[in-house]
């Protein structure tokens, strides 16, 4: 009797890690804004230059998210937003060395490598960190 007692309170145990788990989950919108914490918001901008892009961050159906230096310029696509998922590869293919509003950009499952989609870029709104050593 007492092993099956143990089996039944560890299988519910078990059974309760993914429901803690799920809540801790933030929605799109919340998980940009805990990315954006303690930034200010500038003046929207057509484009970025390539070059000073480190990284992208995509946040499912919502945005992509360029880190240049400190700055995050967060881009909401005009189309194709609903496409955006994390496990997607970004193709960028640009004239010159910007990206513009006016780019698309392809969506590759990273996975099985297959066309999943594509988004029109809108434009680039820069986030940057708050100088409270000048306060």
């Amino acid at each position: 009797m007492r092993p099956l007692i143990l089996s039944l309170i560890a299988a519910a145990a078990i059974a309760a890690v993914p429901a803690a788990s799920a809540k801790e989950r933030l929605d799109p919108e919340a998980k940009l804004a805990k990315m954006l914490e303690g930034r200010v918001v500038g003046e929207p901008q057509d484009c970025i230059s390539l070059s000073s892009a480190r990284s992208s961050t995509i946040i499912d159906g919502t945005a992509i998210v360029y880190r240049a230096g400190s700055t995050l310029w967060v881009n909401r696509p005009k189309g194709g937003a609903e496409s955006l998922d994390g496990d997607d590869i970004l193709v960028t293919k640009t004239i010159g060395s910007q990206l513009c509003s006016i780019d698309a950009v392809q969506l590759i499952d990273r996975t099985s490598h297959f066309y999943s989609g594509f988004v029109s870029l809108g434009e680039f709104v820069p986030y940057r960190k708050v100088d409270t050593a000048a306060k």
